[in-house]
């Protein structure tokens, strides 16, 4: 059986009974950092062999462990901090697991993306989680781009010295005056929400410095307003021209020319006629 087992994201006290159960039980705990598992490991007083799997290893190491699980040996799968295979190298892992037949159950417990939204202030319903941005630029901003036409609320998560850049960026790409809840330092002594418009956030972490790492908590764009971007994008356009603009966003012509009767509330017949005549 390979278990993921939750670790705390910063309050010891959120170490569950049960995880404390399985990393005593199980015959290796893989852990993303071995020093830090160390301490956490000591806290608890569980004595299990340890062995690294992170991410420069993870294909190698995984294979191995990925053997070691179907000769027979229960692993724990444990990241620095929360549940293994959120942004992190566990997914791999499980994947290889899954293929060669092995049991794979998770050890429940705290996660900082879930903790955050509950706490931001923000609707909570519909959200989607983006982890941490790219760093390549061109990739980063694609992502942006998605991002600011995103009607739920979006999830993501930079280290301190990045969070003042990061929300400059956010506020110029997606919109200066979405509101946004920062949360630092999640279950610590010093947890903390500051809650502003990307540009006030951008400037006050520019004045001063964020310490301890960061959640981005991002309300998603209203859908009638979207609806009216989206509008506002083709209402200058001919038929044929606005036919042109899904062809180039990679959409066959008849999907196309579907999608323009119904964002004109016209009949397709009348935008065929308006290509003939083109």
């Amino acid at each position: 059986m390979l278990y993921l087992v939750t670790t705390p994201i910063g309050n010891l006290e959120d170490m569950t009974a049960r995880a404390i159960r399985v990393l005593s039980e199980v015959d290796l705990i893989a852990a993303e950092d071995t020093r830090n598992s160390k301490k956490l490991l000591t806290h608890f007083a569980i004595h299990t062999p340890m062995t690294s799997y992170h991410n420069n290893n993870r294909f190698d190491k995984g294979r191995e462990l990925t053997e070691m699980l179907v000769a027979g040996k229960n692993i724990a799968l444990i990241t620095d901090a929360g549940m293994p295979g959120i942004s992190d190298p566990g997914e791999e892992l499980v994947r290889m697991a899954l293929e060669a037949g092995v049991e794979v159950t998770a050890v429940p417990g705290a996660c900082a993306c879930v903790t955050a939204l509950t706490i931001s202030g923000l609707p909570t319903r519909r959200f989607c989680f983006e982890a941490f941005l790219p760093t390549e630029k061109k990739e980063r901003s694609r992502v942006m781009a998605e991002l600011r036409d995103e009607t739920r609320t979006i999830v993501l998560y930079e280290a301190p010295h990045r969070l003042a850049k990061t929300l400059a960026e956010l506020a110029e790409e997606i919109g200066a005056g979405r509101r946004v809840s920062i949360l630092r330092e999640l279950t610590k002594l010093h947890e903390s929400r500051f809650v502003a418009t990307l540009a006030e956030a951008a400037a006050h972490y520019e004045a001063e410095p964020a310490k301890g790492e960061c959640v981005i908590v991002i309300e998603g764009v209203d859908p009638q307003e979207a609806e009216r971007a989206e509008q506002a994008a083709w209402s200058e356009l001919s038929i044929a021209e606005h036919v042109a603009l899904y062809e180039s966003q990679g959409m066959p012509r008849k999907d196309a020319m579907k999608a323009v009767a119904t964002d004109r509330g016209i009949g397709k017949r009348e935008v065929y006629q308006a290509l003939l005549e083109k």
